[in-house]
């Protein structure tokens, strides 16, 4: 693991410490946020797939009865059933924070689902199996709403994940390693230092007594030669 480029003094020894911490709390905070997002994701996930085989079998019936209606009306009555319009359908948009993560929740606005009951041609004219299509159809439509948002939500969470675990490995690969590297060289070298400064000293210190020694000695000898 490659070393940060430092001026190795205690100063930097002291600052890379403490950024050694910050890292290590980080981290810790990082894997608890990706655990927790890991169980979010597979609850929607559940979700999701409960939701989508409750959607393919609404979807399901509603095309029976269109076969059914093919089977029992013209094609011409069936396709100008089909052609007529309808009120359009409003929906109201609100987000949902989940972990940091905004996800969007997709709403129905109330008048159409009054109105959902009702349906866009004449009666007189078509078979109750189309009828009931319509309104399978018309009835399945705030749990695709709900499918869509919880796909989304799965996504936005996938991805916050992806992101989470990157910086976490960023951290535990890289920094924290490089962090460690460094603090131990420098230690390493100031405690170098600090033996050879010792060393020198020692040196220093040898030298003065070994001058304080001949400079005595020199003075006994002049005084016994006076």
């Amino acid at each position: 693991m490659a070393e940060i480029r430092v001026n190795p003094t205690r100063m930097e020894l002291l600052r890379l410490k403490r950024r050694l911490v910050v890292a290590r709390r980080g981290h810790k905070l990082l894997k608890d946020k990706r655990d927790e997002l890991m169980k979010r994701f597979l609850d929607v996930v559940r979700e999701n797939r409960t939701r989508r085989e409750a959607m393919e079998r609404q979807l399901a019936a509603a095309h029976r009865g269109f076969v059914l209606a093919r089977a029992t009306m013209r094609p011409e009555a069936v396709e100008s059933a089909l052609m007529m319009g309808s009120a359009p359908l409003m929906l109201g948009l609100d987000t949902l924070n989940v972990m940091s993560v905004e996800v969007p929740v997709f709403l129905p606005e109330p008048q159409d689902a009054a109105r959902s009951d009702v349906p866009p041609y004449g009666l007189a004219s078509t078979s109750g199996e189309l009828d009931g299509a319509i309104l399978a159809l018309r009835g399945a439509f705030e749990g695709m709403l709900s499918l869509a948002a919880a796909e989304k939500a799965a996504q936005l969470l996938a991805d916050e994940i992806e992101r989470t675990r990157r910086r976490v490995n960023s951290l535990e690969y890289i920094l924290i390693p490089s962090l460690v590297e460094t603090i131990h060289s420098i230690t390493a070298k100031l405690e170098e230092n600090e033996r050879g400064a010792r060393t020198r000293l020692m040196k220093v210190k040898d030298r003065l007594v070994e001058r304080a020694v001949a400079e005595r000695a020199e003075r006994e000898r002049l005084a016994g030669n006076a």
